[in-house]
C-alpha cells in the first residue's frame, strides 16, 4: 500500500441565470374503491383497491440560479467533485498567486462552451424538480416545462482540495477532501482487508492534513 498526498487547486465555471419557467401536468389524485374477487377456495372475497383521477393543472414559476457550479477539471473524477460539494462562492476572493504557495494549480480542461451546455443541464433539471413540487395531487404525470432564460453570467474560479491517492495491488484509489468543508469522498477497495488498510490510509491523510494547517 502507497499513497501521496497533495494539496491543490482546481477549475470550476461558476453560471448565473434567472429563470421563468411556465408548466403543465396531469394531477392525480387517490382514492379507493371496494373491488370484489374469488379466491383460490373459490370464497367470494373483498378488498381496498386505490385508483387515480386525473386532472389537467398548470403554473409558473421564477427562479435565480446563483453559481451553479461545473467542474472544469480531468484529473480528478466528477463523481467524486460532486459528492464533496459545495464550494461556498460567497467566499470567493480576487486572485491572489500568494494563495497558491505550495499547492498544485490545475488548467482548465473543459472549455466554457461545454460547460455551459453541462450548467444549462443541471439547471433544467433543477428546475424540472421546483416545477414538479409546485404540481397539486397526490401524484401527477406528463410534466412539461417551458423555461425562459436571461441575464446569463459566468466566472471561472480555483477551489481547494486535499487529494489522496493510493495504491493497493495494482488498482488506484482517491480520496477527495473538500478544503472549504471537511467534506470527504473516497473510492475504495471492496474487502474487508483493503477497506481497513484504507480508512488507515485515510486517517494518515488526516492527521498529515492536521499537522499542516497548524504549521
Amino acid at each position: 500500500l502507497t499513497d501521496t498526498v497533495h494539496g491543490l487547486y482546481i477549475p470550476y465555471w461558476t453560471f448565473d441565470a434567472q429563470v421563468h419557467a411556465d408548466w403543465t401536468a396531469d394531477s392525480g389524485y387517490y382514492y379507493w374503491e371496494t373491488e370484489h374477487y374469488t379466491d383460490a377456495q373459490g370464497k367470494r372475497q373483498s378488498r381496498q383497491v386505490r385508483k387515480v383521477r386525473w386532472v389537467p393543472s398548470s403554473g409558473s414559476l421564477d427562479h435565480f440560479f446563483d453559481d451553479e457550479l461545473v467542474p472544469a477539471s480531468r484529473g480528478v473524477p466528477h463523481d467524486l467533485l460532486r459528492r464533496v460539494e459545495p464550494f461556498p462562492t460567497e467566499a470567493l476572493t480576487p486572485y491572489n498567486a500568494g494563495f497558491l504557495s505550495g499547492w498544485v494549480v490545475e488548467r482548465y480542461q473543459i472549455d466554457l462552451v461545454a460547460a455551459a451546455q453541462a450548467a444549462r443541464g443541471q439547471m433544467d433539471g433543477k428546475l424540472r424538480s421546483l416545477c414538479a413540487a409546485q404540481v397539486p395531487g397526490d401524484t401527477h404525470r406528463n410534466l412539461h416545462v417551458h423555461a425562459n432564460y436571461r441575464g446569463q453570467t459566468f466566472k471561472h474560479i480555483l477551489v481547494p482540495l486535499w487529494l489522496l491517492t493510493y495504491n493497493y495491488g495494482r488498482r488506484v484509489y482517491q480520496v477527495v477532501i473538500n478544503g472549504y468543508t471537511g467534506a470527504i469522498a473516497g473510492r475504495y477497495p471492496k474487502s474487508w482487508v483493503k477497506i481497513t488498510l484504507a480508512v488507515l490510509a485515510l486517517l494518515v491523510f488526516v492527521a498529515t492534513i492536521a499537522w499542516l494547517t497548524q504549521r
